[in-house]
């Protein structure tokens, strides 16, 4: 029985929106014809509804939903919401068996955050002041230059020059969708036959970029999306180095970690990652192994705001900074953004440029880079965010 019987958890609920894309977009591995976006709704007896996300990258949005309501959602209805860190823990013992990751944190994502909405709400706080409130404004970058058809050095370089005219002093932009790679994994992907580049075209891209960079004395990273080996990563690091970029991002397979320590180690350019990890045990390993200089985990992918918190604690305690990795809809924005406010190790945020109305439009006050460059974090309670319900309406999906 709850001993706060105000917030007792009533109601677990998730929804899919969807958007599709007329003109699809790339990485290095994944060619993106629509995105998806689960978000997730914690009721309690009181009145106080909850919001979260979870991530279902790389696998359908209807799987993320029903793990939510079929699974997790019993766990967690007739719940104090306020004992976040006790439902958090029941949650991942329960599911030990076929979860611990995955899937199953992922899902779990969502309602730790909506459970901390559901605490900042019931406190009048925003979320990254329960968390101790480390700073109201943040430096973003543009995450942008994907793959599309067409899209040359050139116009890579008028992209970039119009992100930093908005005032971004950072850009991040894709390589690796380069099918001589040896060992790539793009061959088995979906859709493998689009946007494909070689590596000198990449570069040339890169350079291009970097140039542009130069003028407005601002900088370029690259992210390569998990498609590199060991020695080739080695080899393309080392002219990105030269290049001038700032940081190295997923170049290697995900468990290729003795790889990414041996990248790390013999690079001056900072190795970022994992995104694609999750789990406090899993960034250890990464942390522990000096397999990464930056620290890139994702609260709706890697366990909510409780978890990320605990990877970013360990990252601390190593003197690494902790830069959460986004790329979905205003909720997820929303979110890494109070979470990396929180960090006295915290880093840039990263703000997805590709158009796309779920994070543009979702929210009835869009977050946005301001005019002095800095992103502000929104002040109401708990995430400090709305949904706008026409927006939800248009893209939701009756699943």
């Amino acid at each position: 029985m709850s001993r706060n019987n105000d917030l007792t958890v009533t109601k677990v609920e998730a929804m899919i929106l969807r958007y599709q894309y007329e003109n699809g977009i790339a990485d290095a591995q994944n060619f993106f014809s629509m995105r998806s976006a689960v978000l997730v709704q914690v009721h309690t007896a009181c009145g106080i509804t909850g919001i979260g996300e979870s991530a279902s990258f790389g696998g359908p949005a209807e799987t993320t939903k029903y793990i939510i309501e079929h699974e997790l959602a019993p766990i967690v209805v007739g719940e104090d919401a306020s004992a976040v860190s006790l439902i958090w823990q029941k949650m991942f013992d329960r599911t030990r068996q076929h979860g611990r990751s995955g899937v199953i944190l992922a899902s779990m994502s969502g309602i730790d955050i909506a459970l901390w909405d559901i605490l900042g709400k019931k406190a009048n706080l925003p979320i990254y002041k329960l968390f101790g409130g480390y700073a109201d404004r943040v430096v973003p970058y543009a995450s942008a230059g994907f793959y599309s058809p067409g899209k040359s050095a050139s116009v890579m370089a008028d992209e970039c020059r119009s992100y930093f005219k908005r005032g971004f002093k950072y850009v991040k932009i894709k390589i690796g969708r380069n099918p001589e790679m040896l060992l790539t994994p793009l061959h088995n992907m979906a859709h493998a036959e689009e946007c494909q580049y070689s590596v000198e075209e990449d570069f040339a891209r890169v350079e291009a970029c970097c140039a542009v960079a130069e003028e407005y004395g601002a900088r370029i990273m690259v992210d390569a999306n998990n498609t590199l080996n060991t020695f080739s990563a080695i080899q393309i690091g080392k002219r990105l180095e030269d290049l001038n970029v700032f940081w190295f991002e997923e170049p290697l397979h995900v468990d290729n970690i003795s790889g990414s320590a041996e990248l790390a180690s013999v690079l001056s350019m900072p190795v970022s990652g994992y995104e694609s990890e999750v789990g406090a045990y899993r960034f250890r390993e990464l942390i522990d192994r000096k397999a990464v200089d930056i620290v890139q985990p994702d609260v709706i992918w890697s366990g909510g705001f409780t978890e990320c918190n605990r990877i970013a604690s360990y990252a601390a305690m190593h003197n690494l900074p902790c830069n959460p990795h986004v790329f979905s809809s205003g909720i997820s924005l929303a979110a890494n953004l109070h979470f990396l406010a929180s960090l006295p190790n915290g880093g840039l945020l990263e703000m997805d440029q590709n158009f796309y109305p779920l994070r543009d439009e979702l929210l009835t006050e869009k977050i946005d880079i301001a005019e002095d460059g800095f992103v502000y974090v929104p002040q109401g309670p708990g995430l400090g965010v709305e949904l706008n319900p026409d927006t939800v309406s248009k893209y939701l999906v009756n699943a």
